[in-house]
Parts: structure tokens; C-alpha cells; sequence
């Protein structure tokens, strides 16, 4: 049969080059809007110069950490450097550092796009609602085209270089630990700035979200672009290496069927980038002037597009199977089920959010009982989704032979990302309007320009609130195919050795049952960190709000400018002490669980640390975002509007949701990914020095 993999290698950059191409025009693009409000200048550059400082100290103290990581892998990983060659050993030393230096390369660029785009988004509200969505999402789509571009090239590159799918493991593993611990870092930045912000202006001054006035606004802002861009971008970044890395390890165990199986997974990737890219041209406000409507529909044209591009693919391709498009389709499909299901439950357009909104009329303990039962419920139809899409897609493929229902899992998980560009480009866009709607106000801009970007900001609350349940849908399909990657990988070593291979986990034996309770715990712990390092800056912080109001002649009254750089310097130092514990403690329980109770073990790990993350996960997520929109819908004027007690309850509710939907939510999706990555690459030593 003739090898396809070198034609899919070149098409694979060609597709990249093409995405790097049309996101210099759009940046280009948004770079010649106009911005003449000298105020907006102003408090942009502010904003800029925090992420950066932000970002900066953030990479550097991650830079020392993947140091440490690549002499830990130089002298263990895949082997260690006293059992064979140290070539190996190297190789993956530089496919780790390469998967870090892509992810940070994707959240660097992130920030200064949003950055750019914030205040022109802001002076196009003044020209209408069409011209600044327009700037919002094409500043949003240059992270999303660069973000998938940078991960095909990457995932490409290293397996053409080394061949050996291995390899990719470590590429992976760089761009998830880096994503676990930027997300982490930006998700208590963001929401120490957010929480203290709220509670001390809102509920207690009674000021707007964004008046000057807050010490904490610039750095709020600030957050919305660590957090949700360089954070969010890296953990997409990662989750689509990830699912990509795990299809290929697991082809590359069957590549001698008479199917291309590697060439499909390269073949699917680049047409769901150039699916993307068609989809992110063709995004516009229609009539009916709905902002949301024009970014899921943008998502639907997408998915179309790429469910008959892949199709056309199948049916030239001789040596592609129907079977494996199925799969694939089947994960595209449940993601936007999954997307619907979030929006129902946060889009402010529809009845939960007014319900939640009517319960917090009746005080805040109303609000967080309400907002917490259906964030459970919401978590549902998402759990039985990606069951069903594994359980399909397992059917599907286990005809084709021994190893294609896992590949088929796998290629579910490829086509659910398939469209993370346009993905990723709908979720950046919604901290790009969040910082428009905050320099409109702050520039004097006028009530009409602060509605419109209201109009926009709520948008991409929803829009954000479906990227969250996305991407961590995707992670669940990914860390089951993970698993499957996990086997094959170990299976390679106990052949070499001899030994009994694995060919499932059953719960009964000790082992493994050991290993689940010990996984679904660590999700819990986990996000419990992330959660006090919220609470313990956010007090912080308050107190500098509070001092700085009680010390500062004329601030209340708007007669003087608040010291913004002390709560930038809160909100950094105490998310940079926070992040690297909580990722750690991840890191090490694997390990614990591997050297203690051995290969078996790690699968029962690996599947308790599933269940329980995804549960979690989206539970947080969907809940986060219902009380962030309950808020914004009692402040439209409903249950009493802007002041109302229904209005401090929903203000409680939404700073309770804040580290649920921006900081532990999101960041778990990334944690199930790095351990199930840890345990793949850990495999030999595991079989080589566990204890039972």
C-alpha cells in the first residue's frame, strides 16, 4: 500500500502556513481600526502593560520549572540514561521543551492581540454593533488560527524529525504541564481581581463594574486577559496536541492494517483548521443585529464544512475508513450537544438564568442552592454525551480489527477538536469585549456605546461559558483515548520484558480499586487549592481596595486616581505562589499511585481521575457561568435591577462562581490530561519498580 504519510506531512504545514498567513491580514486588520479616546489609550496601555508584566514573571518562574522537568526526563525518560542510549532520552528532552515553547508562544501572542483589540473594539461600539463585533472577533480569531496552526505544525514537525510516536508524548506533556500551570496561574489572577472588585464595589459603594474609581478595575481587566486568553489558549493548545498525539501513539500500534490510519488523523486535523479558517471569514452580525447568534452560527458553518470535507476525504482515499469518519463525526456532533446544553444553562436568553435571578430576590443563600442544582444538572447530559461517543465509537471501529476501538475513541476525540480553531476564536473574543465594555465606560464613551458593548460582553459570557463545556468534553474523550495510549505504551514494555500484557482494568482487584479511589480524589484536592488561592489573594486584595479608599483624599469621590499597580502586584505574587503547588500535587499522586501499585494501578488512577474530573469540571463551569449572566440579567433591570437586594445576592453568587468557572472549572480539564500523560511516559518505570 503506498505510504500517504509524507503527502499528509506537507499538506499538514501548507495548511499552517495558510492559517499564519490570514491571521497576520486580521491582526493587520484590527491594527488599522482607528482609536483617538485619549482616555481609552490611556487605560489600555495599562492593561497591556499588566498581562505582560503579568505573563513575564509568570514564564519565568515556568521556564525554571521546565528545566527541572527536562533533567528529570534527560535522566529517566523514555528510559533511564544507565539501561540504553541516551539519544532517546534527549530526543524527548527536546520534543518537551518544544511542546512548552509553542504553548507559550500561543498565550504570548493571545495577550498582545487582545490587547490591541480591547480599545478599538471599544471605539467601534461608538459606530454601532456590527463594526465592533467585527473588531472583537477578528482580534479573538488571530489566538484561534495561531493557536491550531502552532499545534498541527508542532505535532507534524516532531513526528517527521524523530518518527517514533513515542516522542510525541513529551511534545504533549510540555504543552499540557505548561497549559495546567497558565491556566492555573491566570485563573487566580483574573478572579482575586474579580471577586475583590465586585464585592467592594458593587455590593459595598454601589459603583459600576468598571468605575475608575476601583483600585482593582485595571486589574480585572488585566485578568480577563491572562485568564481567559493566555490561559485558555494554552489549554486548547494543549488539549489539541493532546488528542492528536494520543489518536497517533495508538495507530502507530495497528499502522500495518491496510489502512492509512496515521495518514487519517493528519488528514482530519488540517481539514478542521481549514474548516476553521472558512468559518472564521465568513463570521458577521446578520439583520437581526444578535451577536451570539453570529458566533454559533459561525460554529455551525464550520461544522458543516468540515463534516463534508472529511467525508469527500473518505471517499477519494482509498485505505480511509467510513468506520473512522463515523467516530470522528460522532465526537464533532456530541461537542455541539454538549455546547447547546451549556448554553441552555447560562445563556440569559433562556429560563434557567431568570429563574436563578428570581431566587436571588430572596437572598444569596437562594442563589448559590439554585445556582449550584442545576450546575449538577447541567453536568448530565455532557457526562452521557461523551459516554455515548466513546461507547459508539468503540462499536464503530472494533470490527476493523485488534486496537481500532480505542483508535475509534481517539478519532472521536479528534473530531470533537476538529474545530477548536473557530472554538478558540469565539472564546478569546469574549475577554477582548469584556475589556471594550470596560474602557467605553472608563473613556466616557456614552450610555448607547456602553449598551451595545453590553450587548457584545454578555454575548461572550455565553459564547465562553459553551468554549468551557467544549473544551472539557474534548478533554474527557481525549484522556479515555489517553488510556488507550497509556496501554499501548506499557504493553510495549511489558513485551519486551517478557511479561503479561494488559488488556483491561478490572475493579475487583485491589490494584486497580486502590487507584480509583485515590484519582477521584485528586480532582477534588486539586481545585481546592486553586480555589483558597483565590480566597487568600481576594482578601488581600480587598484590604488594599479598602485601604487605599480610606487613605487616598478624593477617591470616593472621583477626585483622585487610585494606585492600580498595587492590586496588579496582588493579584500577581499571589497567583505565582499558587500555581505550581496545585499542579504538583496532580503530578506527584500519579507517580505515588504508579511506583506503589504499579501499571494497574495508574489505569484504575487514571479512570477514577476521569469521571471525577469531568463531573467536577463541568459542574463548575456551567454553575460559574449561570451566576456570572444571573447577574448581568438582574442588572438589565430585572428583579429590581442595578442596587436591588436580588442584585447583591446575584453579585455574592457570581463571585462564588467566578474561581469555579475561570480558575478550578477549566483548569481540571488540563490536570486529567497532564497525569494521563505522566503515567504514559512513566510506564516503564512503573513496571520496573512498583511495589506490587
Amino acid at each position: 500500500m503506498q505510504d500517504l504519510l509524507p503527502i499528509f506531512f506537507a499538506l499538514s504545514f501548507l495548511t499552517a502556513a495558510i492559517a499564519f498567513l490570514f491571521a497576520l491580514y486580521l491582526y493587520f486588520w484590527v491594527k488599522k481600526q482607528k482609536i483617538e479616546n485619549r482616555e481609552i489609550i490611556r487605560v489600555s496601555q495599562l492593561i497591556k502593560e499588566g498581562a505582560e508584566t503579568f505573563m513575564g514573571r509568570e514564564y519565568k518562574l515556568l521556564g525554571l520549572f521546565a528545566l527541572v522537568v527536562s533533567l528529570v526526563i534527560l535522566i529517566l525518560l523514555p528510559h533511564p540514561i544507565w539501561q540504553g542510549s541516551v539519544i532517546d532520552n534527549i530526543s524527548m528532552v527536546i520534543a518537551y521543551l518544544a511542546g512548552t515553547v509553542l504553548s507559550a508562544i500561543a498565550g504570548k501572542i493571545g495577550i498582545m492581540v487582545a490587547t490591541l483589540s480591547n480599545g478599538r473594539t471599544a471605539e467601534a461600539a461608538k459606530r454601532g454593533l456590527k463594526d465592533a463585533f467585527l473588531v472583537g472577533f477578528r482580534g479573538g480569531a488571530v489566538m484561534g488560527l495561531l493557536v491550531v496552526g502552532c499545534s498541527l505544525l508542532g505535532v507534524t514537525a516532531v513526528l517527521m524529525i524523530a518518527g517514533d510516536t513515542s516522542i510525541l508524548l513529551g511534545f504533549s506533556f510540555g504543552a499540557s504541564s505548561l497549559a495546567l500551570f497558565a491556566k492555573a496561574g491566570g485563573g487566580i489572577f483574573t478572579k482575586t481581581a474579580d471577586v475583590a472588585a465586585d464585592l467592594t464595589g458593587k455590593v459595598e459603594l454601589g459603583i459600576a463594574e468598571d468605575d475608575p474609581r476601583n483600585p482593582a478595575v485595571i486589574a480585572d481587566n488585566v485578568g480577563d486577559n491572562v485568564g481567559d486568553v493566555a490561559g485558555m489558549g494554552a489549554d486548547l493548545f494543549d488539549s489539541n496536541v493532546a488528542a492528536m498525539t494520543s489518536a497517533l501513539v495508538i495507530a502507530s500500534s495497528i499502522a500495518d492494517s491496510a489502512l492509512h490510519v496515521m495518514e487519517m488523523v493528519f488528514c482530519y486535523a488540517l481539514l478542521g483548521l481549514l474548516a476553521s479558517i472558512i468559518g472564521i471569514a465568513t463570521a458577521r452580525v446578520g439583520k437581526d443585529g444578535n451577536p451570539t447568534k453570529a458566533l454559533n452560527s459561525s460554529t455551525y458553518v464550520t461544522t458543516g464544512i468540515f463534516l463534508v470535507l472529511t467525508a469527500l476525504a473518505t471517499f477519494f482515499i482509498d485505505g480511509f475508513s467510513w468506520r473512522i469518519w463515523g467516530s470522528s463525526a460522532t465526537g464533532l456532533i456530541v461537542g455541539l450537544i454538549i455546547g447547546l446544553t451549556t448554553d441552555y444553562f447560562t445563556d440569559d436568553t433562556k429560563p434557567i438564568v431568570g429563574k436563578v435571578a428570581k431566587a436571588s430576590a430572596s437572598g444569596p443563600a437562594f442563589t448559590i442552592l439554585s445556582g449550584t442544582s442545576y450546575g449538577f444538572i447541567s453536568a448530565f447530559p455532557a457526562m452521557v454525551g461523551i459516554a455515548f461517543s466513546a461507547l459508539i465509537s468503540y462499536q464503530l471501529c472494533d470490527p476493523l480489527g485488534e486496537g481500532f476501538a480505542l483508535f475509534g475513541i481517539a478519532m472521536s476525540a479528534v473530531g470533537m477538536l476538529s474545530i477548536v480553531g473557530m472554538i478558540i476564536s469565539n472564546d478569546a473574543y469574549g475577554p477582548v469585549v469584556d475589556n471594550a465594555r470596560g474602557l467605553a465606560e472608563m473613556g466616557g464613551l456614552g450610555e448607547e456605546t456602553i449598551k451595545i458593548a453590553d450587548e457584545l460582553d454578555s454575548a461572550g459570557n455565553t459564547v465562553k461559558a459553551v468554549t468551557k463545556g467544549f473544551s472539557i468534553g474534548a478533554a474527557g474523550l481525549t484522556v479515555i483515548s489517553l488510556l488507550g495510549a497509556f496501554m499501548a505504551e506499557t504493553n510495549e514494555v511489558l513485551r519486551a520484558a517478557g511479561k503479561a500484557l494488559i488488556t483491561g482494568f478490572d475493579i475487583m482487584q485491589p490494584t486497580v480499586f486502590f487507584g480509583i479511589l485515590v484519582g477521584a480524589a485528586v480532582p477534588a484536592v486539586f481545585s481546592a487549592m486553586l480555589i483558597l488561592g483565590v480566597d487568600r489573594n481576594a482578601e488581600r486584595m480587598v484590604g488594599e481596595i479598602h485601604r487605599q479608599f480610606d487613605t487616598i483624599p478624593g477617591l470616593k469621590e472621583g477626585h483622585a486616581t487610585p494606585e492600580y499597580a498595587k492590586c496588579i502586584d496582588i493579584a500577581t505574587k499571589g497567583a505565582l505562589k499558587e500555581l505550581i503547588p496545585a499542579g504538583m500535587v496532580a503530578i506527584i499522586a500519579t507517580l505515588l499511585v504508579g511506583f506503589i501499585g504499579g501499571p494497574t494501578a495508574i489505569g484504575g488512577f487514571l479512570l477514577g481521575n476521569i469521571v471525577s474530573g469531568l463531573l467536577l469540571a463541568l459542574f463548575m463551569s456551567n454553575s460559574g457561568g449561570l451566576w456570572d449572566n444571573s447577574k448581568k440579567y438582574v442588572e438589565s433591570g430585572a428583579e429590581g435591577g442595578k442596587g436591588s437586594e436580588a442584585h447583591k445576592a446575584a453579585v455574592i453568587g457570581d463571585t462564588v462562581g467566578d474561581p469555579y468557572k475561570d480558575t478550578a472549572g477549566p483548569s481540571i480539564n488540563t490536570q486529567i490530561t497532564v497525569v494521563s500523560l505522566v503515567s504514559s511516559l512513566c510506564s516503564s518505570l512503573f513496571v520496573a519498580f512498583s511495589l506490587f
